[in-house]
């Protein structure tokens, strides 16, 4: 019996893949978990295992050809061994069918809980700006690409008594959005699966009438000022096409700039406490540690005092949420571009702990291998953009976060101790949050208790 294994999706909106590396070729024998393929989405690589075993029948690709979620990414020849993952149950309900597949190890819809390991392909894919433009969907390999099945107008594609396939979380909340059930359209994808594409024509078809109304309302006489024309290239211009990642991140920009009612505060802090403590720490302990993971922890206590800066502002009910775990956020300079990844459940940790998890993503960020939870479900970022040599930087906040914190470089100034000049290690910290969430009193109340821990860090063990 042949089984397709589906192409899930890849969290936080993400859609589309790029084949990076097929790890099996037709005729290989598969077992559960085994890691089958790399691709490369808008955040990262990642590893892909088989939730079933069998033999390998077909590609969904070729490498280099970029997928949909919701399509055929292989096909095998064998009895399943657990759930085909293109009906996914609901998150938090546990069902007959996610218990085999956890005990299988397949706990995320295509996703297996072994370690994935870093690939010399992996490790040697180009760096954003380097993959040619306009890769698309070629020839041959299987459904992979845009659907070329025919469109219905909308409403005569809807059917309450339709139930197609929904893979994608994001696509079933961008149907209840707008009102209404994404099983009840027929699905482009393979055996009818409801992409978004498909619910995004639906939208589009629906909003057309009021679409042409503003048109032609826009085509009476009016004194507006018309828009800019956009500037010529010149000779010697070029242009650079973003890749998916670029893409994703100047999406991701533009959307915090928009949404977030942004402030700042900052003020210069003595870092010379933390470091004699650091240096103290290491002789005691004989081992290594990092001004990151030291102000981590001084991070993460201050949130516990100031519940209001690890939260996220929901708009559409004008509700603040404030989050129970502390998943903290770093940004990272990979080769594939700044990305933000993320140590869950940081109030859990002691030191050593919260070090060691710092530590990994930081060598993680060296080849801009992640796997893929490591880049979702962030409540708070730390930005050490003081290892780029800078003082400061009116940081973005990383949406939908309602803060972050960043730290300038450390440097030797002359500093004021007890009415004498003296030199003193110095870093700026920044503090960028989202005006909704808390005014500037708490705010500076967060930022000084830091400040504080960095100039004494033995005021923290009263919160330990």
């Amino acid at each position: 019996m042949s089984r397709e294994f589906i192409l899930p999706d890849l969290g936080e909106g993400l859609t589309e893949a790029e084949i990076v590396a097929w790890l099996v070729a037709p005729g290989d024998e598969v077992a559960i978990d085994q890691v089958v393929v790399e691709l490369e989405s808008a955040k990262s690589v990642v590893q892909l295992p088989t939730p079933f075993a069998g033999v390998v029948e077909s590609l969904g690709g070729e490498v280099g050809q970029v997928l949909h979620a919701g399509a055929v990414l292989l096909t095998l020849d064998g009895e399943a061994q657990v759930p085909d993952v293109a009906a996914p149950a609901e998150p938090g309900i546990v069902t007959s069918e996610t218990a085999l597949a956890e005990e299988s190890g397949a706990v995320l819809i295509g996703y297996g809980t072994r370690q994935s390991t870093v690939t010399k392909r992996t490790a040697s894919a180009p760096a954003r700006f380097g993959r040619r433009s306009g890769a698309g969907v070629g020839a041959g390999g299987g459904g992979g690409g845009a659907s070329t099945a025919p469109r219905s107008n909308g409403a005569a594609r809807l059917d309450a008594a339709r139930r197609s396939p929904v893979v994608s979380p994001i696509v079933r909340r961008l149907a209840r959005e707008h009102g209404f059930d994404a099983s009840q359209l027929l699905g482009s994808g393979h055996d009818h699966l409801v992409m978004r594409r498909d619910v995004e024509s639906f939208i589009a078809e629906q909003e057309a009438p009021t679409t042409t109304a503003a048109a032609a309302a826009s085509a009476a006489p009016s004194t507006a000022t018309p828009a800019a024309a956009p500037v010529a290239d010149r000779e010697g211009d070029r242009r650079v096409p973003l890749d998916r990642m670029a893409r994703a991140a100047a999406a991701h920009f533009s959307r915090s700039r928009r949404e977030i009612p942004e402030a700042t505060v900052w003020m210069d802090v003595d870092a010379t406490g933390l470091l004699a403590a650091r240096r103290q720490l290491q002789e005691a302990t004989g081992e290594r540690f990092g001004i990151t993971a030291l102000i981590a922890r001084f991070v993460v206590a201050g949130l516990a005092k100031h519940p209001a800066l690890n939260a996220s502002f929901d708009a559409e009910r004008d509700e603040l949420v404030l989050h129970s775990a502390v998943n903290l956020g770093l940004a990272a300079q990979t080769p594939r571009g700044l990305l933000v990844p993320v140590v869950h459940g940081a109030e859990r940790m002691p030191l050593r702990t919260l070090r060691d998890a710092i530590t990994a993503r930081t060598e993680e960020a060296a080849t801009g291998v992640f796997p893929p939870s490591a880049l979702t479900g962030g409540t708070f970022t730390l930005n050490n953009y003081g290892t780029l040599g800078v003082d400061g930087s009116a940081a973005i906040i990383n949406h939908p976060e309602a803060a972050m914190l960043g730290v300038g470089r450390f440097i030797e100034r002359p500093w004021v101790v007890d009415g004498a000049l003296a030199v003193r290690t110095v870093t700026e910290l920044t503090l960028s949050f989202d005006h909704r969430v808390c005014d500037g009193a708490e705010a500076a109340a967060f930022l000084t208790f830091v400040a504080r821990c960095i100039e004494r860090p033995v005021s923290v063990l009263a919160e330990l």
